[in-house]
């Protein structure tokens, strides 16, 4: 049976452990409302992505209010 080449030591683990460290989220603001919003996302709140809307909040919010 295999044995492994060496001891795992503390400082191996904590070196592997940060790559699975959470990330700090990148925000941008939105040029037509100013919220915080996902970069090359579409707002979530007015619904425009790069000067043009795309999708209609109003709708999507009804929609969610009736189910």
């Amino acid at each position: 049976m295999a044995l492994p080449g060496h001891r795992r030591t503390s400082g191996d683990k904590g070196r592997n452990a940060t790559a699975r460290a959470l990330k700090e989220l990148t925000l941008n603001s939105c040029p037509k409302c100013g919220k915080a919003t996902l970069p090359h996302r579409a707002c979530r709140f007015c619904g425009t992505y790069r000067g043009r809307q795309v999708i209609t909040v109003a709708k999507k919010l009804a929609k969610t209010k009736q189910a």
